[in-house]
């Protein structure tokens, strides 16, 4: 869904730039006239929303704010992060890269938003490999089949020794309805969720469960954040890490983190 999204928001873009084409000298005037009166956060917020409500009167971001470097809005729409400069005239859809913080650029409003959609999902519902006085706590989003899983699901007990719990959430690549939903189903309504998960990890068909389970709703969340591939490592801060790291390139990124990204 939300890359039906982006490509309906960019090709408003394309269609936009054909059909209002701007002069050299009124480009040039306008570039001047915002580099000489910074915006005010409150004024660049409505501006950027203005901006995109010319593009597609229906667009609603869920979250603008400040970006992690000058000049620009933080817009998060379907989950997907873009950028959009404070005088609502440039569009950018990657993610820059913080080589000071060896990491994906990230702004605190951006953390905020992540924790918050994470926060929705208990605990309870959640499968858990952690050690004992656990310094680290990492929600991934999982499914049974996809290689880099299982490769993760291999390192439980390294990471367990350092320190790092596991939190596995459910995301089925294959989108509700499919096969890959229906064994995560099975393994949520398994009486032994870790093992049900450890055995479908390693290759066998789990038996067929229904109950009331929150893969849909974990999936759901998933999305909104922005998933498009699993592993889905996220910190407690709300950075994401990545997909599949090693144990040592998991542990390393969290004591990067402020606080060690601790929750």
């Amino acid at each position: 869904m939300q890359r039906i999204v982006i490509a309906a928001l960019l090709g408003a873009i394309s269609l936009s730039a054909c059909a209002q084409p701007a002069s050299p000298a009124a480009t040039t005037v306008a570039t001047s006239a915002t580099a000489a009166a910074p915006v005010s956060e409150d004024a660049a917020a409505k501006r950027v929303r203005d901006a995109l409500k010319q593009l597609d009167p229906n667009f609603n971001p869920d979250y603008v704010g400040a970006a992690p470097f000058p000049g620009f809005r933080e817009v998060i729409v379907s989950g997907q992060v873009m950028y959009v400069s404070d005088d609502g005239r440039f569009l950018m859809q990657s993610q820059p890269y913080d080589i000071e913080k060896r990491g994906m650029a990230t702004s605190e409003g951006l953390l905020a938003y992540r924790r918050k959609l994470l926060a929705t999902l208990p605990h309870a519902d959640r499968i858990v490999f952690a050690p004992p006085n656990a310094r680290h706590t990492i929600s991934v989003f999982t499914d049974t089949e996809c290689g880099y899983c299982r490769k993760l699901h291999q390192d439980i007990a390294e990471l367990n020794r350092n320190g790092i719990a596991v939190e596995y959430l459910a995301f089925p690549r294959m989108g509700l309805g499919s096969k890959d939903y229906t064994d995560m189903v099975s393994v949520w309504c398994a009486s032994d969720r870790k093992a049900a998960l450890t055995a479908a990890k390693g290759g066998a068909v789990p038996a067929a469960k229904n109950c009331t389970n929150p893969v849909a709703m974990q999936y759901t969340v998933g999305q909104q954040l922005g998933i498009n591939g699993t592993p889905a490592i996220f910190a407690a801060d709300g950075s994401q890490l990545g997909g599949y790291l090693p144990p040592a390139q998991i542990k390393a990124a969290l004591d990067r983190l402020p606080a060690g990204g601790a929750r």
